[in-house]
């Protein structure tokens, strides 16, 4: 297996990524991270995946890990979508043309969503983990209201997302590891949350509209995004398979049933390929 680095530029910004090849690739993973991460905190799932003679390759979004930019920003929603047919293009030039899938966790499962449902495509399969289509809590219509004059005066400014970082792993390691990352931060400008709230809606109504296979995972305990929302759109959809972890928190990959999670994505991919 090899390991490598890369960079791609795009929307005035230069992006960071990273792929994982194993010696017999049989199809390639894209993996899109969560708000206010980045993609190095999925090195064991690359491998879980490589091990299974899967490619991965993924990127840090726009205002995250040591992709340029402000942090937590991005320029609106379309060009979050347009960056994943970036990494798209680019995993066809390393891996050659093997079948692709997309797997996001988060806000990254929301942006794989709708990518799929908006975008033309010829992805084998999507995998969402707790994806951003509908949050366990109810932010104040005051600033709902406060983000939405921001997003038309000044839409780059960005606030703490409130987030508590216990909340996203029964695993007080994982949480730990969590704090002390130095790129990890909880900025949020109203490109990432008011349109991702908004896009996460229309993903949940339009549901029908999916003709790609999908696997979605979400744990039952998730305390940041509400697993209904994801059993909604699953409900709303004829081609989801979806599995839900009872105990289960935000991060199922970084929670104590990640062993059992992950072999449940490597089954899934399995049965697609």
């Amino acid at each position: 297996m090899t390991h490598q680095e890369f960079n791609f530029n795009y929307h005035k910004t230069n992006f960071f990524g990273q792929f994982w090849k194993p010696e017999k690739t049989k199809a390639i993973v894209v993996i899109v991270h969560g708000m206010g991460e980045h993609s190095g905190r999925y090195t064991h799932v690359a491998k879980k995946l490589t091990d299974n003679d899967f490619g991965v390759i993924t990127f840090d979004h726009f205002g995250h890990g040591k992709t340029t930019g402000k942090r937590g920003h991005n320029p609106n929603y379309n060009a979050v979508l347009e960056s994943i047919s970036k990494l798209i293009d680019k995993a066809k030039d390393i891996f050659g043309n093997k079948k692709v899938f997309l797997y996001g966790h988060s806000m990254g499962g929301n942006a794989v969503i709708n990518y799929t449902l908006r975008k033309k495509h010829n992805l084998q399969g999507v995998i969402a983990t707790s994806p951003f289509l509908k949050l366990a809590f109810q932010p104040p219509k005051w600033k709902i209201s406060l983000g939405k004059i921001m997003q038309k005066i000044a839409p780059s400014i960005t606030l703490g997302n409130e987030l508590d970082p216990n909340d996203i792993s029964r695993d007080a390691n994982e949480v730990k590891k969590y704090i002390n990352d130095p790129l990890v931060h909880d900025k949020i400008s109203p490109n990432f949350s008011l349109t991702f709230i908004d896009s996460g809606e229309w993903a949940i109504n339009n549901a029908s509209l999916l003709k790609t296979p999908m696997l979605l995972l979400h744990g039952i305990e998730d305390k940041i995004i509400d697993y209904k929302g994801t059993k909604a759109f699953a409900e709303n959809s004829n081609t989801t398979t979806l599995k839900l972890y009872e105990n289960g928190y935000h991060e199922l990959h970084n929670d104590l049933c990640k062993e059992e999670m992950l072999q449940n994505i490597v089954d899934w991919l399995n049965q697609q390929v």
